[in-house]
């Protein structure tokens, strides 16, 4: 079977925008690399993985959520409008507001180049008649997308929490600069992370079976393999760790040893112990979160959360 017709539009960071970003994270102190870097093709299988897990409650309670709420979500959102999805990886929760909604089109929006092609040709094949278009970009930058036309109505998604791996302040300027792109009066549906016993929040960040582990160290093997990076990732070991004080959890690659990894003829020493910050999460209270919303120029119209109230799923409008 021949694959599904799929408007795709590149605008994936090169190959020079990894490497300046790696070798910007390394130089630095403390040294941190931007979480986006973990989603290559072999990251986002093992992201998807990761959803699987008994210990990873967030994405079974925000399919929960959305299940019950989608219908809402529907009589709130423009009718005939395209429906975009922010770090859309497996396109799996969208399809609970595809069904609800019924938009003119879809738009996912992935910064992983192979698994949105094959993610959205696979949502492609199930949907025949639902317009799909696919644009690999980096949506925290500027996005000058020909799709959709400016007159379109939008629901922007952006689901998973995802928005928890910026800070505070960093998570308003984005979604004050996603505000144009939304449109004036257009809606946004933002799932949203809470506040919980650290026991269930460090678990879910340390499963048993090590897929988290797997899913971090993979940021090592993408740079040796696309930047020919000389490390031994044998030398590294994950910890996720959670800040109480901050409201979030904190990633790490620790280092096992005195060791260096050398990069394009630049050398980064790195002793026992010493820490690569490689990904935050940080959770809000309901009330927290659509304080920030509204900051960044949203109406907060309606929150969504489970009987535990572990996830939140938020309806925001574009002012």
């Amino acid at each position: 079977m021949s694959a599904p017709a799929i408007r795709f539009y590149d605008q994936a960071e090169t190959e020079s925008d990894f490497l300046a970003e790696v070798r910007r994270g390394l130089a630095r102190r403390p040294r941190a690399i931007p979480p986006k870097f973990f989603y290559d093709r072999r990251g986002s299988a093992l992201f998807a993985a990761i959803c699987e897990l008994p210990e990873y409650y967030l994405t079974r309670t925000e399919m929960r959520i959305l299940r019950d709420c989608a219908g809402e979500i529907a009589r709130r959102a423009a009718k005939n409008a395209v429906l975009v999805e922010l770090g859309s990886g497996a396109s799996e929760k969208v399809r609970l507001l595809l069904d609800a909604l019924a938009p003119r089109a879809y738009l996912a929006i992935d910064i992983s180049r192979d698994y949105l092609r094959e993610a959205t040709e696979r949502l492609a094949r199930d949907y025949p008649r639902l317009a799909v278009h696919a644009a690999c970009a980096d949506f925290t930058r500027p996005l000058t997308l020909s799709y959709p036309p400016s007159s379109a109505e939008r629901l922007v998604f952006f689901p998973g929490s995802s928005i928890g791996n910026f800070d505070r302040d960093e998570s308003e300027t984005l979604l004050r600069r996603l505000r144009p792109f939304v449109g004036r009066d257009g809606g946004f549906v933002i799932g949203v992370d809470l506040k919980k016993d650290r026991a269930l929040l460090r678990a879910a960040y340390n499963d048993a079976q090590g897929v988290t582990a797997r899913f971090n160290l993979n940021l090592l093997a993408r740079m040796r393999r696309e930047l020919g990076a000389d490390l031994d990732m044998s030398g590294f070991e994950h910890e996720a760790v959670y800040d109480e004080t901050a409201g979030r959890i904190d990633m790490y690659l620790v280092s096992r040893r005195a060791q260096t990894i050398s990069l394009k003829g630049e050398r980064y020493e790195f002793s026992a112990g010493e820490r690569l910050h490689t990904e935050s999460s940080y959770k809000y209270t309901v009330e927290e979160f659509q304080a920030l919303a509204a900051r960044a120029g949203y109406v907060p119209e309606a929150v969504w959360t489970d009987p535990a109230r572990l996830f939140s799923v938020h309806f925001l409008r574009a002012q």
